[in-house]
C-alpha cells in the first residue's frame, strides 16, 4: 500500500478524473501484479554481471524516476513508468533498508576470479552505498544516493519538487504515443503527495531548530510563487504541446490535478516557508545547524570520496589559487593589464565590451551560435585525445525561467541508458551579463564535449549500476580535465583571452575549495565568500551571487571539481613518468573514461591497469 501524506491521496485524485478509469492508470505493481524477479532475492547465487544488474534493479526500484530518466523502464519494469515509488518516512526507511542489505550481500559476495571491471562494479556499490546510509542516518537533509545533489534542506532555492517536478514532465517523462498518456497522467496524480511528503520533511526539521538562512528562503519564496503561477503551463502543457491521440483531452484532466491537488501542496509547502522565514538567520554555514560539523563532515567525503579535513581543502585552495594565478598574470601582461591584483585586472577584462555578449533576447540566441560553433569544433578534435571515440545525442537548453534565479550559470548530463532522451547542456540566460566570450567556450567544453555528456556517454555503456552511480568527484574533476583537454588540443592557441578565461575557471574551482570550506566550517559569512570570488579571481558579480548561495544549500559539493582534477591530472603525471616513452596521452584519456565514474581511489587503480597493459 502506498503512504501517502498529502490531503489528497493520489488515488482520490485518480478518482476525480471524469472519464479516465482510476484502474486503468494505475501501474501493475500498484494494483497488485508481482514486482519483477530481478528486484527481488539475493545476489550471492548470481553470476557476477547478473550481480551488478540485480543489484541496479533492486536500487531502481526505489527510484522508477531514474529508471525513466536511463531508460530501462521497459519490459518487466514497464509498470515504473506510471509511478515515482512509495512517499515518505515509509519510503525513505525501506530504501534504506535495501542499501543496508546489498552493502552486507556486496560484502560477502565471493570475489575471487572476478574482472578487473567486476571488481570495480562490487567496489563502487559498496563504497556509494555505505556513504549514502551515512548521510541517512543523520537526522535530517536529503540524501541522492549515487549521485551529487546532497542537501540539509529538502526544500530551498535550488532543491526541491517545486523544481525537479516540472522539469521531469517536459524533458523526461515519455509523450511519443498514446500509451505514454496513461503513465503520465498517473505520475501526475502523484505530485500532490511528493510535494507533502517533503512538507512533512521541512516542518520536522524545523522542529529540530534546523532553519535554512533567511536569504535562500528569500530567493525559495520567489520562485515558488513563480512555480505556482506557472503551475499549469509546466505539467499540463506538455501534453498540450504532444500531437499525440488523446493528449488535447487529457489537457484538462491534468489541468484538474493541477488546481486540485499540485497547486495547493504548493501553497502548503509556500506557507512552511514564509514560518520558516519569520524565526530565520542569516548564517551562510551549516556549522549553524543542530550537528552541523558532523553533517559537513559527511558532506565533503561524500562530495569528494577522500578523507581530507576542511583544513586541508581550504589550504589546498589557496595553494592551488596562488599556482593559477601566476600563470594568469603572465598573459595578463601580455595583453597590456599590467597594474592591480589578478583579480582586479580579471575585473577590469569583464567590463570590455569587446568580450559582453548584446542584451536580452539578441544576446541570447548570440550565445547559442556561440556554443554550436564551439562544440563543431570540439567535436572534429576527439580522434586526436581518444582511442575510443562516442557521437553524443545531445542538445542545448534554456534553463527553465522559474529556476534560473537559483541555478548555477550552466549544468550539463548524458542523455538515457537507451539513447532515446539526449544529453543536454542547460544555459543560464537570465542575463547575458552571466557570460562572456572569453569564458563561455571553456564552460561547453565542460558541461558537453569532452566533459559531462561525453564522459556520461561512456558510463552509458557500462553495466547498468556503472550508469546509475555517479561520484562528485570523478564527475566534475573529469569536466575540468576534458576543460585541460579542449586548451592542450589548441582551443586557444589563436585567443589568448580565451585561455586566460580557461585558468580563470580553474581558478574558480580553487576559489570554490576556500569559500565552500570558509561558509561552513570557518563561519564566513555569506558576502565573505562573494567578496572573495570577486577580489581574489575577478569573477563577475552576477555569477558568484547565486554561486555562494548554492554552497550554502549544497555544502560541501563544490569541493569536488578541485579535488578530483587535480587527483586525474596527479595520476597522469605518475603514468608519464612510469611509462616514459611508452606513455600515450590518447591511451592514458581512453582508460580513464573506459573505467568509469567512481570514487579517486578506484580511478587511481584504473590508472594502475592502464601503466602495468602498456609496459606488457
Amino acid at each position: 500500500m502506498r503512504e501517502s501524506t498529502a490531503k489528497i491521496t493520489r488515488r482520490q485524485t485518480l478518482a476525480g478524473l471524469g472519464g479516465v478509469s482510476a484502474i486503468a492508470l494505475l501501474p501493475a505493481c500498484a494494483a497488485g501484479g508481482p514486482a519483477p524477479a530481478s528486484v527481488a532475492g539475493p545476489i550471492r547465487g548470481l553470476a557476477p554481471d547478473a550481480a551488478l544488474d540485480a543489484i541496479a534493479y533492486r536500487m531502481l526500484a526505489h527510484e522508477p524516476g531514474r529508471a525513466t530518466g536511463l531508460g530501462v523502464d521497459t519490459g518487466e519494469y514497464a509498470a515504473w513508468r506510471s509511478t515515482f515509488g512509495t512517499v515518505g518516512a515509509e519510503g525513505r526507511a525501506n530504501y534504506a533498508a535495501t542499501l543496508k542489505a546489498l552493502v552486507a550481500e556486496v560484502h560477502a559476495y565471493p570475489k575471487a576470479g572476478l574482472t578487473s571491471d567486476q571488481q570495480i562494479g562490487f567496489e563502487v556499490v559498496e563504497t556509494a552505498f555505505t556513504r549514502a546510509l551515512e548521510g541517512m542516518a543523520l537526522p535530517y537533509g536529503d540524501v541522492a544516493v549515487g549521485s551529487w545533489r546532497n542537501s540539509p534542506y529538502p526544500v530551498i532555492q535550488n532543491v526541491g519538487g517545486y523544481i525537479d517536478m516540472p522539469n521531469f514532465f517536459a524533458a523526461t517523462q515519455p509523450l511519443k504515443t498514446g500509451e505514454d498518456i496513461g503513465p503520465y497522467m498517473n505520475r501526475l496524480a502523484e505530485v500532490p503527495a511528493i510535494l507533502d511528503g517533503e512538507l512533512e520533511r521541512i516542518r520536522e526539521a524545523r522542529g529540530m531548530g534546523v532553519v535554512p538562512p533567511a536569504f535562500l528562503l528569500d530567493k525559495a519564496i520567489r520562485q515558488m510563487e513563480a512555480s505556482i503561477a506557472d503551475a499549469r503551463e509546466s505539467y499540463a502543457g506538455p501534453l498540450g504541446a504532444a500531437t499525440i491521440d488523446g493528449a488535447q483531452t487529457a489537457v484538462a484532466q491534468a489541468e484538474r490535478i493541477v488546481s486540485s491537488g499540485i497547486v495547493p501542496a504548493l501553497e502548503r509547502q509556500l506557507a512552511e516557508l514564509k514560518a520558516e522565514r519569520a524565526v530565520a538567520r542569516d548564517f551562510a554555514g551549516v556549522w549553524s545547524q543542530p550537528r552541523g560539523e558532523e553533517y559537513y563532515d559527511w558532506a565533503i567525503r561524500a562530495s569528494t570520496t577522500t578523507r581530507l579535513t576542511p583544513d586541508e581543502i581550504h589550504q589546498r585552495g589557496r595553494e592551488e589559487l596562488r599556482e593559477l594565478h601566476a600563470r594568469m598574470d603572465v598573459i595578463l601582461k601580455e595583453i597590456g593589464y599590467t597594474k592591480g591584483s589578478v583579480g582586479a585586472r580579471m575585473n577590469a577584462l569583464a567590463e570590455d565590451p569587446r568580450y559582453k555578449f548584446a542584451e536580452g533576447d539578441p544576446g541570447r540566441e548570440e550565445i547559442f551560435a556561440f556554443i554550436d560553433d564551439r562544440l563543431k569544433w570540439i567535436r572534429a578534435q576527439m580522434p586526436r585525445a581518444f582511442n575510443t571515440l562516442v557521437d553524443p545525442n545531445m542538445e542545448v537548453r534554456r534553463i527553465a525561467l522559474a529556476e534560473e534565479p537559483g541555478a548555477p550559470g550552466a549544468y550539463g548530463g548524458a542523455g538515457s541508458k537507451d539513447g532515446s532522451i539526449p544529453g543536454r547542456f542547460w544555459i543560464n540566460l537570465r542575463t547575458t551579463d552571466l557570460h562572456r566570450k572569453y569564458d563561455l567556450a571553456d564552460l561547453t567544453f565542460h558541461e558537453s564535449i569532452p566533459g559531462h555528456v561525453w564522459e556520461g556517454e561512456f558510463s552509458n555503456r557500462l553495466p547498468l549500476i556503472r550508469s546509475i552511480l555517479a561520484f562528485n568527484a570523478f564527475s566534475e574533476g573529469w569536466a575540468l580535465y576534458a576543460e585541460q583537454l579542449a586548451d592542450e588540443l589548441g582551443a586557444y592557441d589563436d585567443f589568448k583571452v580565451g585561455r586566460l578565461g580557461y585558468l580563470q575557471s580553474l581558478a574558480f574551482r580553487a576559489c570554490r575549495l576556500v569559500v565552500d570550506t570558509g561558509l561552513h566550517s570557518k563561519r564566513w559569512t555569506r558576502e565573505q565568500g562573494r567578496q572573495f570570488f570577486v577580489e581574489e579571481n575577478g569573477s563577475k558579480v552576477e555569477e558568484v551571487a547565486s554561486e555562494v548561495d548554492r554552497y550554502c544549500s549544497w555544502p560541501g559539493q563544490a569541493c569536488g571539481y578541485k579535488i578530483g582534477h587535480s587527483e586525474i591530472v596527479r595520476q597522469r603525471a605518475r603514468a608519464e613518468a612510469e611509462l616514459g616513452n611508452a606513455y600515450d596521452l590518447k591511451a592514458f584519456n581512453t582508460a580513464v573514461v573506459l573505467g568509469g565514474n567512481a570514487p579517486l581511489s578506484v580511478m587511481a587503480n584504473t590508472v594502475s591497469r592502464y601503466i602495468a597493459g602498456a609496459k606488457g
